[in-house]
C-alpha cells in the first residue's frame, strides 16, 4: 500500500467516529499525477448531493505528459461506495456538527484509495486536553526509561 498524501491536521481538529474506505473516479492524468504523488487533500472535504458523494476542492496537479488531455487540478471528484454506507452517512452529516474529512489518498492493489472519516470538530478546550494527555504520557516514558537504566 503507497500513501500519496494525508491530511496534516485531521487528527488535530477532528474526533473521528467511523473511517470508510472509498475509490475515486479519476481521470487518466490524474492517475499518473498521483503516482508521483503530486496530489494535497489539506483544504478538501466531502459532500453528499443527490445520493451520492463527493470529494470537493481536492488538489492533484497536472500531469506533464499529459499535454492538452490534462485535467482540471481543483474539480469535484466522486467517491465509491457502497449503497449502505452512503444511506448511513448521508443521514449522520444531516446532524449539526458532523463532517465528512479526507484523511489519506492511497494505492491499494493498483486503485487510488482515500480515507475519509465522518467526524466532529474540536474545540478549544479538547485541543489543549489532547495536548495534555500527550505530554503526560511522555513524562511517563521518560521516568520509566530513567529506572529502568539503572
Amino acid at each position: 500500500m503507497k500513501i500519496v498524501c494525508k491530511h496534516p491536521t485531521a487528527h488535530r481538529d477532528y474526533e473521528f467516529e467511523e473511517k470508510y474506505e472509498a475509490g475515486l473516479v479519476l481521470k487518466g492524468s490524474e492517475v499518473k499525477s498521483l503516482r508521483d504523488g503530486k496530489a494535497s487533500i489539506k483544504e478538501s472535504f466531502g459532500i453528499v448531493q443527490d445520493e451520492e458523494i463527493f470529494l470537493l476542492n481536492s488538489y492533484i496537479a497536472p500531469y506533464e505528459g499529459a499535454n492538452i488531455f490534462n485535467h482540471d487540478t481543483k474539480r469535484d471528484r466522486k467517491l465509491l461506495l457502497n449503497r449502505k454506507e452512503i444511506s448511513r452517512l448521508i443521514g449522520k452529516t444531516q446532524i449539526k456538527g458532523y463532517t465528512l474529512v479526507p484523511v489519506k489518498v492511497y494505492f491499494k492493489n493498483g486503485r487510488a484509495k482515500l480515507e475519509i472519516a465522518l467526524a466532529k470538530g474540536k474545540k478549544r478546550h479538547d485541543k489543549r486536553e489532547d495536548i495534555k494527555k500527550r505530554e503526560a504520557e511522555r513524562e511517563m516514558e521518560k521516568a520509566l526509561k530513567k529506572n529502568m537504566k539503572y
